[in-house]
């Protein structure tokens, strides 16, 4: 405030003996015109001076400034060494990030907003098959796996995605995506070798076992099946002899079951146009004849869309559910079965019915293998468990999801959702 009256006693310094000399004188106008521009031209030369120093970064000798023109120096002043802090501790956290993300054991790569390689840690460089020279080079040029690629196309970064190493095909890679900052993304991607090869020892295993005891036990089932068509057989022989085939039959269920999850687990997917009202009709018939001519399966067709996708699997899938409804029903509450498109463009396949329904807690486990709710029935319900995680892994080799709301005592619904890229 002190500089900018002492500007002004200047001025005013200036104008003053001007407008007394032109009493004498005469000429007011061109002795207000000399005035003035003597304060412009010290004006300009104060803005010349700035603009060098600021041209030069602030560096070099000061400027020798006076009055207003010291105080925004002083303010530039400010400014500028700020700056310095804020690009000192920019600095500084970068490094930081750069020592916590080399130190990680997975790959981490940051994509900038058309996919180019902005920075990379050195895992990424065993990983991926990165180097430094790949800064800015967009990464599908370098990582070209078609899952990858439709990936990062489809920017749906919901899922994570397995594929293996550009630079080692018997090491798998899991990858994700999280886009932060403005178009930023950051990529990270975990070796899960270790984990595949235990699940393909478990996958073989559970697959060699249960071929194993096909064998034994279709020829236990036809000795029992010989004894049970014996005469004069004690009655007590006879129950002994049920129980033991219709146990026997269980356990052949149960393998068949344990294969049929070994085979979605390993085989390649197949993709044809499946009719699915088609397919539905005959799933819902073949119920029905199960179900002794009681006809309980109400079915409503108001789609025509197809399904990309393998008929046999999915057959499975909409079986098991169907059956799944039927059992946990009273006997003669009806289950309705519909095909139906869906608000975003997709298409999804819904069995609802009318049983004890399932506790909110179990919901999130019952597509776990073995895993079976504990809710008290005045009967035993036969089964292998299996059924629910055939149909998770049918819908997940589809794209597809599996939504489950239910509530006890009034039933529950299983919605089989697609996606409209899976519609033909």
């Amino acid at each position: 405030m002190q500089r900018w009256r002492r500007e002004r006693n200047i001025a005013i310094a200036l104008v003053v003996p001007a407008l007394i000399a032109s009493i004498f004188v005469g000429h007011v106008s061109e002795m207000l015109l000399l005035a003035v521009s003597y304060l412009h031209i010290s004006q300009t030369l104060n803005i010349n001076k700035l603009e060098r120093w600021l041209s030069q970064g602030g560096q070099g000798e000061k400027p020798d400034f006076k009055g207003i023109w010291s105080d925004i120096y002083y303010h530039f002043y400010k400014i500028r060494k700020s700056q310095k802090r804020r690009k000192k501790k920019l600095g500084k956290m970068l490094d930081s990030f750069r020592k916590s993300t080399g130190a990680l054991p997975d790959a981490v790569v940051v994509l900038g907003s058309y996919g180019e390689i902005e920075w990379s840690n050195k895992v990424a460089h065993n990983f991926l098959g990165l180097k430094k020279s790949d800064n800015g080079q967009r990464i599908p040029n370098l990582v070209r796996h078609p899952l990858f690629i439709q990936y990062l196309k489809e920017q749906d970064y919901r899922h994570k995605i397995c594929i293996p190493s550009p630079v080692n095909e018997n090491m798998f890679l899991q990858i994700g995506i999280v886009p932060y900052g403005s178009g930023l993304r950051l990529l990270m991607a975990q070796d899960i070798t270790h984990q595949k090869n235990i699940e393909r020892m478990r996958t073989d295993f559970v697959a060699n076992v249960s071929h194993e005891l096909r064998t034994p036990l279709t020829v236990l089932r036809g000795y029992l099946e010989t004894l049970q068509e014996m005469d004069g057989a004690p009655g007590v022989y006879s129950r002994s002899f049920q129980n033991m085939a219709a146990e026997t039959e269980r356990m052949q269920t149960l393998i068949d079951d344990l294969l049929l999850l070994a085979r979605l687990e390993s085989k390649q997917k197949k993709s044809e146009s499946v009719a699915v009202a088609a397919l539905l009709h005959e799933v819902c018939q073949e119920s029905d004849l199960l179900e002794k001519d009681e006809r309980r399966v109400d079915l409503q067709i108001a789609s025509n869309a197809n399904l990309l996708g393998d008929a046999s699997e999915l057959r499975s899938a909409f079986s098991n559910l169907l059956v799944n409804a039927l059992k946990y029903s009273p006997p003669t509450a009806p289950v309705k079965v519909s095909w139906r498109d869906a608000a975003d463009g997709g298409v999804y396949m819904e069995v609802e019915d009318f049983g004890p329904g399932i506790p909110a807690a179990d919901i999130p486990r019952i597509t776990e293998r073995f895993y079976r709710v504990d809710v008290k029935r005045n009967q035993k319900i036969v089964g292998t468990g299996l059924g629910l995680a055939i149909v998770k892994h049918v819908l997940v080799r589809h794209d597809a999801k599996l939504d489950i709301d239910s509530q006890l005592g009034r039933g529950s619904r299983f919605r089989c959702v697609f996606p409209k890229q899976r519609i033909c």
